[in-house]
């Protein structure tokens, strides 16, 4: 498990360095061409902290499973209701759907994580996932 451990610090230290969050320096930020034209603001770089890079990772492949369980889930219902599935299909896919809703939030808890932090904003196009109305 040592190894793993030392992997993984290994792994957290490479991303620290390739994605630490500098601003740009005035050589790197545009001039205004045109007078009277705004500067463009400075550039950043992603700030990966060593110490919650697998949090953060694993918030990643979580949204990104939630919105394939959740797409999943929005076809079999679509099935149900056209009634393409027997009646066992129903059951073992209502199953298997309730099962790995339990896994996810199994996984969101072993890294201390709920399922509405896997909700990205994005800005002005909204919520990834679906909000539940209350």
């Amino acid at each position: 498990m040592s190894g793993d451990a030392d992997r993984y610090r290994e792994v957290a230290r490479a991303a620290d360095r390739a994605f630490r969050l500098l601003p740009a320096g005035p050589p790197d930020v545009p001039r205004a061409d045109r007078a009277g034209a705004r500067p463009a603001t400075p550039a950043h770089r992603i700030n990966a902290d060593p110490d919650t890079v697998e949090r953060d990772l694993m918030k990643l492949v979580l949204t990104l499973v939630e919105l394939l369980r959740q797409l999943m889930e929005r076809q079999a219902l679509h099935r149900v209701d056209t009634g393409e599935l027997s009646e066992d299909e129903e059951e073992r896919l209502g199953t298997t759907l309730m099962v790995l809703h339990e896994k996810m939030t199994e996984l969101c808890g072993r890294y201390g994580l709920t399922l509405d932090d896997l909700n990205l904003d994005l800005g002005p196009l909204g919520s990834l996932l679906p909000r539940d109305e209350p």
